[in-house]
């Protein structure tokens, strides 16, 4: 489906709220996204908010004020709840209406009374405490990097890296909803049973000593579908309510022991990090793109997975960066370093390829699933979005400032998850971050 642009994307548009306006700001007037916070005061309780610069503008209480000039009941009782799932489900037109209409009361030439309404329902993002965004029922993770696919599987089958049905279908395995947790939630290293794959003694059971991140990205239904009905390749984007930031926490030693022959289990469910803010698909207008060209003789998508909108449009210009901070940087004031930086345009398959393919079988997908990309990694080493890939599984570690070197994670460090798209002749956005530090396992 073609991007449509309108004066929400208008990079000259300014807002009355003074920090959106900053160049470095992932939150202008352009972007709008969602999220749910809970204001520190005592018995606050949750609530729907759209960060705007260094605030919040709190849904709830705009709507109980009728500021939002919305007559859809539906809508309004959205904005009234504690999770953006009943927003997430009235699907793209009210989203985009109530887009329009937060972008017409932020802007700086909105009238000074209406200001002045809504200003009061401004609460400084330092200020709160950010929420898991939806009731998320459903987790699924894909495996839409072939740049990815290709270097792990070269670790593991030098010859023969990527297996047959790669090119064909989008790769994917359910994860664990129970374990999805926000953005500062510290992840705790997980035990499980590893065996040294140089011997044939009995597996250990254990804390895993190969801890690695994920850079992804994920996306969240809006509208679902039926049980035994699917979704279209030319309607899925129009299912997809916005995206986010995800690390898919992996214990690769145990993962090793344990995949084959059903794949990831608890190498994977022990935790999985998503940045609080969902970007809409409507500010995602002005950077998408083409999708991943396939090389000279890689099959077409079957037809259930080709659309020629998808084709021209389907990709997206989102920057993406991996950074950590060890304990022993922390207490010597220094910054976090970047590990990995890549673009998720690089994805062989779309998310309208992906939605597309999970329901294909009639799967129900239903408002607030989750679905990430799986890693993201580019041609070039610096553009490896976990450390199996850049340290080679440990054989080739990597060197912080401080001097410390590291095949995997060790306690205490803290890993940092940042996404903006950028373009010229638009104003940047960003997803804000998508942190977790790592606590030790734990002895009971």
């Amino acid at each position: 489906m073609k991007p449509v642009l309108d004066e929400t994307h208008d990079p000259n548009v300014q807002s009355w709220v003074e920090s959106a306006n900053d160049a470095g700001s992932d939150f202008p007037i352009q972007n709008l996204p969602f999220g749910v916070f809970r204001p520190r005061a005592e018995s606050a309780d949750a609530r729907v908010g759209v960060a705007i610069g260094e605030s919040i503008l709190d849904l709830r209480g705009m709507q109980s004020k009728g500021l939002l000039a919305d007559n859809s009941v539906p809508l309004a009782s959205a904005c009234a709840i504690n999770s953006l799932n009943p927003l997430m489900a009235l699907g793209p037109g009210a989203r985009r209406a109530l887009r329009r209409r937060l972008h017409t009361l932020l802007r700086d030439d909105a009238p000074a009374s209406g200001r002045s309404s809504v200003s009061r329902h401004l609460i400084a993002q330092a200020d709160v405490e950010m929420l898991l965004p939806a009731q998320i029922g459903d987790y699924t993770d894909f495996y839409a990097s072939i740049f990815h696919a290709t270097n792990v599987g070269k670790l593991f089958r030098p010859d023969n890296p990527l297996l047959p049905n790669y090119k064909y279908v989008p790769i994917g395995y359910h994860g664990r909803a129970s374990s999805l947790v926000v953005s500062g939630t510290p992840v705790r290293r997980p035990c499980g049973q590893t065996r040294d794959a140089a011997s044939n003694d009995a597996p250990k059971f254990g804390p895993t000593r190969s801890l690695d991140y994920e850079l992804e990205v994920g996306f969240f239904v809006g509208t679902g579908n039926s049980l035994g009905e699917t979704i279209p390749i030319a309607e899925a984007e129009e299912h997809i309510f916005g995206i986010c930031l995800v690390n898919d926490w992996s214990a690769r030693d145990i993962q090793a022991w344990e995949y084959q022959p059903l794949g990831p289990f608890l190498a994977k469910n022990f935790a999985t990090s998503i940045s609080p803010w969902v970007v809409t698909m409507e500010a995602l207008a002005p950077f998408r793109t083409a999708a991943f060209a396939r090389a000279e003789g890689d099959p077409p998508p079957l037809p259930y997975l080709f659309d020629e909108s998808d084709q021209r449009y389907g990709g997206l210009e989102l920057w993406l960066e991996v950074s950590i901070l060890s304990p022993q940087m922390r207490e010597a004031g220094v910054a976090p370093v970047v590990l990995g930086s890549s673009n998720f345009r690089d994805m062989y398959w779309t998310m309208a390829q992906m939605l597309a393919h999970h329901a294909s079988n009639g799967c129900n997908l239903r408002a607030g699933d989750l679905l990430a990309s799986g890693t993201v990694s580019g041609a070039e080493k610096t553009a490896r979005g976990c450390l199996l890939e850049l340290t080679s599984r440990g054989a080739d570690p990597v060197t912080l400032p401080s001097g410390e070197r590291r095949k995997f994670l060790e306690d205490g460090d803290e890993v940092i998850l940042r996404g903006c798209c950028e373009r010229e002749g638009f104003r940047r956005i960003g997803l804000g971050n998508c942190r977790g530090t790592i606590l030790p396992a734990s002895t009971s």
